[in-house]
């Protein structure tokens, strides 16, 4: 008896062993197969089976809950510095977690690689919080952005994808928004890769990094798992230009998921065309904050309940108008009226007292014509004549116009003797004969050549005239010294060299060697030239000296007189401007490709901040660091605030 009642007991043990069993294992065999394969180039459909059937999406949610907390990032609700604080709700949420206690705060940066790495559900929970306040206004936010991209079958509960009642998905939409998050938030996509990075709280891993490492060209994205769901994967990869995005739900494992996907992707390059032109999604409207106005509907308008029921209303300006001017208050009639009237009056009284002896012809009614006949056609201004004695009496007495002569002495020059005044109104008589004494010459010539016997003795003597003449006038050139008329007054000369005897001074010997040379140039049949114009200035000659020892002295004396303030010391010698010392780091990346593409769409995104900036990529321990250099204090500071508001990493480098 005991021995069939323990048989009973061990079959009746087995069978609900069994049972248990069925029931745990029956959801993840049962999760249906879905699948998608798209160009991401052109959002062309390569290949699909049970595309638009209605699933749950597990963590590929987090995608969408990415996508919001990029935007917010973008329109300046928050910073990846924003501190949140962690709720009693969030870290209720079933694990995989990571770890966030109550009232705990950390930044953002740190929740979107926690979410996109470790895919965990508390820091889904607290962006979906730190954003729109609650769990359940991010949801809504996160549907209508999905509805705005196309997908018209998705519709979100959670941000962070556990099975809920109404949260599905289909594998046509996931890849739509796997799309779009490369298009729209390139600078972020790169998230999806790495893997792993610092949460904050410590280092997480990445959930897909098996598929990342096993396939060529994988760049992403997300993968995802309930019972209800299966194993999901939405991935991406690139290779020779193409560019396949494939999602697929319901995988039995792991490993069976990465294979099936894998086989996705390969079918997508075969039958992907090598060129295809590249067509970007448009990109959602905003529907943050700041964007959207919230109105209650009335009461019993439909089914669900008034406080459940929201109309948002699109309230962003479209356009900036441009200002109008302030106007300007005009005078009043009466200050016209006078201001009129006075005009008139002064015209009128111009016109007649200058119309009898300048326009006599003018009609007195027309005060237009009057002022038209009273003005000059040629305005000009005439200077006061210079006075004759300007230099006799002029007081040179003070020390304030006497002239220093240092420089030029040391430069070779002295004051002039009337031998040389004299040698060079002889030279310039010789060197420039006056026209009397040119025809006198010419007449002579034609004289001497009526002789035929003559003529080529004529001609000789004449070109030997002409050889002679100019032999003479190059001597004198190269022979009298240099005449330098210096600006001061002539009187300093006579007051210089003045003698008692007034027959005696430099001004009398001057004419009477100029007397002299007369006669001797007359003999000759030559004119001499008038006399020059008195020169208001000291002349001053110099000696034949070497140029050297001159300008050495010159210079020397130029030095010394000039030289009042300490010589600057320069520390540092740059061809490039010395406050352009500074640089922005937009941090490491993976691969140069990757910090390529980091740092072509800074400069789209900030071309203006950016413009004087050189583009720099730095490998140092397998990472690529991407920076911009040469830039002010004052360029890289803003540059850098600019690149945070719009979500970028950013850091600046001293110098």
């Amino acid at each position: 008896m005991q021995a069939r009642f323990g048989r009973l007991y061990r079959h009746v043990l087995v069978c609900s062993i069994l049972l248990i069993g069925y029931l745990v294992a029956a959801p993840a065999l049962a999760a249906p197969y879905a699948a998608m394969v798209m160009d991401a180039r052109n959002g062309e459909v390569i290949f699909a089976r049970n595309h638009d059937t209605k699933l749950h999406p597990a963590s590929l949610t987090k995608m969408m809950t990415l996508y919001i907390a990029f935007e917010a990032v973008k329109h300046g609700e928050v910073t990846l510095d924003t501190m949140f604080t962690t709720s009693r709700r969030a870290t209720q949420q079933t694990c995989v977690c990571l770890g966030l206690r109550e009232g705990q705060k950390i930044s953002l940066r740190h929740l979107i690689r926690a979410a996109a790495l470790r895919s965990a559900n508390d820091a889904a929970v607290v962006i979906a919080e730190g954003i729109s306040g609650s769990v359940e206004a991010f949801a809504d936010r996160m549907t209508a952005t999905a509805r705005a991209m196309g997908m018209s079958n998705t519709t979100f509960r959670n941000p962070h994808g556990l099975t809920q009642s109404g949260h599905v998905s289909t594998a046509r939409d996931m890849t739509i928004l796997g799309r779009q998050l490369y298009f729209d938030y390139p600078q972020y996509f790169n998230i999806f890769s790495r893997r792993s990075d610092n949460a904050g709280v410590g280092t997480v891993p990445n959930t897909n990094r098996r598929f990342l490492d096993a396939y060529s060209g994988a760049d992403g994205i997300k993968t995802g798992y309930t019972r209800a769901a299966g194993f999901n994967l939405t991935a991406s990869a690139q290779r020779g230009g193409k560019h396949i995005i494939a999602t697929m739900f319901g995988g039995s494992s792991t490993a069976a998921r990465n294979a099936h996907v894998a086989e996705l992707l390969d079918i997508g390059f075969s039958r992907a065309g090598a060129r295809v032109a590249t067509r970007a999604p448009a990109t959602p409207g905003y529907r943050g904050r700041g964007a959207v106005a919230v109105a209650q509907a009335p009461e019993g308008s439909g089914d669900r309940p008034a406080s459940a029921r929201t109309i948002r209303l699109q309230t962003a300006v479209r356009t900036s108008p441009r200002p109008q001017a302030r106007p300007e208050r005009a005078p009043s009639s009466d200050v016209l009226l006078a201001l009129r009237d006075g005009v008139e009056a002064a015209v009128s009284q111009i016109a007649d007292a200058t119309s009898a002896e300048t326009a006599p012809a003018v009609d007195e009614g027309s005060t237009t014509m009057a002022v038209a006949a009273l003005a000059p056609e040629t305005p000009s201004v005439t200077p006061p004549p210079r006075p004759d004695d300007f230099g006799a009496t002029a007081d040179l007495t003070t020390e304030s116009e006497t002239p220093d002569f240092t420089v030029a002495q040391a430069a070779g020059f002295s004051i002039a003797n009337t031998e040389d005044l004299v040698a060079l109104d002889v030279a310039t008589a010789i060197a420039t004969p006056d026209s009397d004494t040119l025809v006198q010459l010419a007449e002579a010539s034609a004289d001497q050549s009526d002789s035929p016997d003559d003529a080529s003795d004529t001609d000789a003597t004449s070109t030997d005239t002409v050889e002679d003449t100019q032999i003479a006038q190059s001597q004198n050139v190269e022979t009298l010294p240099e005449t330098v008329w210096i600006g001061a007054a002539e009187s300093i000369l006579l007051a210089d060299f003045a003698t008692p005897d007034a027959s005696t001074t430099p001004a009398a010997l001057y004419d009477d060697a100029r007397a002299e040379t007369g006669q001797i140039l007359a003999q000759d049949g030559l004119a001499a030239s008038p006399r020059p114009p008195e020169r208001q200035g000291i002349i001053l000659t110099s000696a034949a000296q070497p140029v050297p020892n001159s300008q050495a002295a010159a210079t020397a004396a130029v030095a010394e007189a000039n030289v009042q303030a300490d010589a600057e010391i320069v520390s540092r010698l740059s061809t490039s401007d010395g406050g352009r010392l500074w640089g922005v780091s937009l941090g490491e990346f993976t691969s140069r490709n990757a910090a390529e593409r980091g740092i072509i769409t800074v400069k789209m995104a900030e071309a203006a901040a950016l413009g004087n900036g050189i583009s720099r990529i730095r490998q140092t321990s397998g990472r690529f660091e991407a920076s911009f250099a040469g830039l002010t204090a004052t360029e890289a500071e803003r540059a850098c605030r600019r690149l945070s508001a719009r979500g970028m990493d950013c850091t600046i480098a001293h110098p």
